[in-house]
């Protein structure tokens, strides 16, 4: 469950995800929060590991913070806010693996706001929204304008969005719904302003996130292709089955669907939340598993994928 106890740990491979070591905590569920989770790791620009997370608060409101390591990850500073004044305001959504460094040195990340959700049975449709730093993750700022589902009927709003930045600098945001489909909207001045959304029929969807990242020379959207329709045969609960991996050739212009792999294909399970770390000549991808328990978060598993495989 979201709201559930939980610590952040680490697993460490020395063998380019071959092997890995036992599991130690991170970071501890400190004793004024709910909980601790949706990790981001990011190289900052002063060489130190930044280990971004959500902190949910006893209300069940979020707030996002980080914390950094100068010596590897071997030990971590102190928490810094990353929400400035919107800290403790409302139920904020940042997904894991999803803070990024753009071409100018800025980093920047994209929320689901569900505003009004404190001491509500039910959050309100999510509004999207963008804060960012300008100094390496020591202050941050919200941008100007927060985007609203333009239908007030629907109950998702835009959820978890993500951030791609093509070469030519313009920035990507693709947004999970409930309209079948991914959203996406562009900005091209570093994130201050966006779009429209609007539809990216390419990338049907169940309510559930996807994430674009650059592997090798490729680059790879891991998402959930179809939601449930009638014909369809029973499956793992919130339709998020099969997993696919889809490859663009040309830096995430295009992607076609004769460029597109399983990742998994049994639809007695389900998959979501991915993150890819890119290594030399592979990348490693890790994804919750439903595990043949029929709940979506049951597990996580970690597969390693040559990028020679994705030619």
């Amino acid at each position: 469950d979201d709201h559930a106890d939980a610590r952040i740990s680490a697993v460490i491979s020395r063998d380019d995800g071959e092997t890995w070591g036992e599991k130690h905590v991170i970071l501890e569920k400190p004793a004024n929060s709910k909980n601790v989770m949706s990790l981001s790791f990011l190289r900052m620009g002063n060489g130190d590991i930044g280990a971004f997370y959500i902190f949910k608060n006893p209300d069940g409101t979020d707030n996002i913070w980080m914390i950094r390591s100068s010596d590897e990850a071997k030990t971590w500073g102190e928490p810094i806010n990353c929400m400035g004044q919107y800290q403790d305001s409302d139920y904020y959504v940042l997904n894991n693996d999803r803070v990024l460094r753009l071409q100018s040195g800025r980093i920047l990340y994209s929320m689901g706001l569900h505003a009004g959700y404190r001491g509500q049975a039910c959050f309100a449709p999510g509004q999207l929204c963008f804060f960012y730093s300008d100094d390496d993750g020591f202050t941050w700022q919200k941008t100007p304008e927060n985007y609203r589902f333009p239908f007030p009927a629907d109950h998702v709003g835009f959820q978890e969005p993500g951030l791609y930045q093509y070469e030519d600098g313009k920035i990507w945001c693709y947004i999970r719904s409930g309209m079948g489909c991914q959203l996406q909207c562009f900005s091209e001045d570093d994130g201050m302003t966006w779009s429209a959304p609007g539809p990216n029929y390419f990338f049907s969807s169940p309510t559930s996130p996807m994430l674009v990242k650059d592997a090798g020379p490729y680059t790879v959207a891991v998402f959930n292709p179809i939601p449930a329709y009638n014909s369809r045969p029973s499956s793992e609960p919130w339709g998020r089955t099969p997993y696919v991996c889809a490859v663009s050739d040309d830096r995430g212009k295009t992607f076609k669907r004769d460029r597109m792999f399983y990742i998994e294909d049994d639809l007695t399970n389900g998959y979501c939340y991915p993150a890819i770390l890119d290594g030399d000549g592979y990348f490693l991808l890790a994804y919750y598993h439903s595990n043949g328990t029929g709940i979506c978060l049951n597990s996580c598993k970690i597969v390693k994928i040559l990028h020679r495989e994705l030619a």
